[in-house]
């Protein structure tokens, strides 16, 4: 065993690394471009978030609680805005939500499409779904490396990330549920006359919405963990609070930090589950 154990040797790791270098000499104008285009959308977002009074803003995902969801998850919202509010927490709070959005946005971008394109051709589907199922048995905190040495350290790389690990739930449950639409609806579509584009966006995608916004909920969820993880290479945000916590052994400032991700999961949770019913919870 031990013979056999120094003769098989698979250098993987110096693969891996001459992969990325051809990468960083090839495609640097291409990663340059796409983290500009990720950059633009995070710090818009930031920028109109942080540009709102904290109490304009609060009062807006109260409202937006209410109309979703009830005036008893309202209740909850307002407290929980008060709550941010009185632990100083409002600002990394803040800059958490417009990662999460920024991330689950560009993720959406490219995983709805991509699901659509997997639920119309089985080759792409074939191709696709291995790659899935990698980006989603690998570690979290794996997706760090490339995106620091490609990227930096920043609020950019830490977005990048995240879209990464975020995008397979979405691009999966899209696929899925326009699988899951009947023939018989597919053929109703097609006996009055429906194109291939009418149909998919007449037929198909409004019957796998639920499905879809299964996906899309998922993806912020998905989302919303990495950024806290994404801390580590300077993404900045509640999940800072939780690392200098951690740095410090400080329980009551990780403690902090850690209820605002809480708080600020269940929001983004019960606001995008009610996208997906047909009928507004009465709670």
């Amino acid at each position: 065993m031990a013979i056999f154990s120094e003769s098989f040797d698979l250098p993987v790791g110096e693969y891996v690394e001459m992969g990325v270098d051809w990468v960083q000499d090839n495609l640097t104008p291409l990663l340059d471009a796409f983290a500009a285009i990720v950059g633009f959308v995070a710090d818009g977002l930031e920028d109109i978030l942080m540009f709102l009074p904290p109490v304009l803003l609060a009062l807006v995902l109260v409202g937006i609680a209410w109309w979703r969801v009830g005036w008893k998850f309202a209740v909850f919202t307002l407290v929980s805005m008060a709550l941010l509010l009185g632990m100083n927490l409002w600002q990394e709070t803040v800059e958490t939500l417009a990662l999460v959005l920024a991330s689950s946005i560009v993720a959406l971008v490219i995983g709805i499409p991509l699901g659509i394109a997997m639920a119309r051709n089985d080759i792409v589907e074939h191709i696709v779904r291995p790659v899935l199922d990698f980006m989603q048995t690998m570690p979290a905190f794996v997706y760090l490396i490339p995106a620091a040495i490609f990227f930096g350290l920043g609020k950019v790389p830490g977005t990048i990330a995240t879209v990464i690990f975020s995008m397979p739930p979405v691009v999966r449950l899209t696929n899925l549920g326009i699988r899951q639409v009947s023939k018989e609806k597919i053929e109703a579509g097609l006996s009055f006359g429906c194109t291939d584009s009418q149909l998919l966006f007449k037929v198909q995608i409004p019957l796998a919405m639920p499905s879809i916004m299964a996906g899309i909920n998922q993806t912020i969820m998905l989302a919303l963990s990495m950024v806290v993880i994404a801390s580590m290479i300077g993404a900045g945000g509640l999940g800072n609070t939780v690392l200098t916590g951690i740095q410090r052994l400080n329980v009551g400032l990780g403690f902090e930090g850690g209820l605002g991700v809480v708080i600020l999961a269940i929001l983004l949770d019960r606001i995008t589950q009610s996208f997906g019913q047909r009928k507004r919870g009465k709670t």
